[in-house]
């Protein structure tokens, strides 16, 4: 079970509240099991996962563990901080970094919290673990995505000074953005952090998953705002980059390039330092001096939005 502040908790898969009884809990994971049981007609994949909900939160010990286990108020601090690490390169020098990685998301995550919780109210602590868990998936998973961006500049950040990155990158509006452009080597990405709290695939062009909502085009809003930066500033993304938690995506996907569109690639977390470093398959790296000359043009034009 992901420990995403987005993934559905195990309180949620047990249908209880998180100040259920002790005994409360036992009646209803006795009662889940049975449901989600195959012989009975439920599928292996419900049944397991009451199974990992019980072993979360089924003793008083684990539950504790649990409920008190806290999401950090900031997990990206300059070039120096982070959740995620990668291997430093040989010079020991950190790549060229700009704009503030999840900082938009993170605000939206507080401003949609006081929104929910009511005006007036005072809320002590926005990362209260018991406070998160008990929010809509919506607001859950804005905090779950600000992890991801945040992680996910951590590791360009050791690419080294070859490598320069540009984050929270406005397109046209402020809430229209490019999570992070990064310039290396290998030629030139928009990069898409993301974190829905659960397994996601690519369907025909789109990426669908159980944490979706009904009409959601991650994909499809990804590349059409890559589109447009890539208009204003005259330039040409050699790949677009989807990248998501390990567990989420167990292989890389991609989609061929279309038209105007690149190549997009979808690829877990732990691959990331590889392809921006390497590139992908078949595809023709970039020169020094299209890479000087490219900073010059991105470092001109690119705007942040606000947050």
């Amino acid at each position: 079970m992901s420990d995403s502040p987005a993934a559905t908790s195990p309180y949620e898969v047990l249908g209880v509240s998180p100040s259920a009884t002790d005994e409360e809990l036992r009646r209803a994971y006795r009662r889940k099991l049975r449901q989600s049981h195959p012989d009975v007609g439920g599928s292996a994949a419900s049944f397991h996962a009451v199974q990992l909900a019980w072993e979360r939160i089924g003793s008083p010990e684990s539950r504790a563990a649990y409920d008190g286990a806290r999401y950090p108020e900031t997990s990206y601090a300059g070039t120096a901080g982070g959740t995620a690490s990668a291997r430093p390169s040989s010079s020991g020098m950190k790549a060229r970094m700009h704009g503030h990685p999840g900082g938009h998301s993170r605000q939206r995550y507080l401003a949609l919290l006081r929104e929910w919780a009511g005006r007036g109210t005072t809320i002590d602590d926005p990362y209260a673990p018991d406070l998160i868990r008990s929010a809509p998936r919506e607001i859950r998973h804005r905090l779950a995505k600000a992890l991801a961006e945040e992680s996910t500049a951590q590791l360009i950040s050791g690419l080294g000074i070859g490598y320069t990155a540009w984050h929270d990158v406005a397109t046209r509006e402020d809430t229209e953005k490019i999570d992070h452009v990064v310039l290396g080597p290998a030629g030139l990405f928009a990069i898409l952090s993301e974190d829905w709290g659960s397994p996601v695939q690519l369907k025909r062009t789109e990426i669908v998953g159980d944490a979706l909502e009904p009409g959601e085009e991650p994909l499809d809003e990804f590349a059409t705002a890559a589109r447009i930066l890539a208009k204003s500033l005259r330039v040409r993304f050699t790949a677009l980059i989807v990248v998501a938690p390990d567990e989420a995506v167990p292989e890389s996907m991609s989609l061929p390039s279309r038209g105007r569109r690149p190549m997009v690639v979808v690829i877990p977390r732990s691959r990331l330092v590889g392809v921006l470093r390497d590139g992908i398959a078949g595809m023709e790296r970039g020169s020094f001096e299209k890479v000087f000359e490219l900073r010059s043009v991105l470092q001109n034009g690119i705007r942040f939005v606000e947050d």
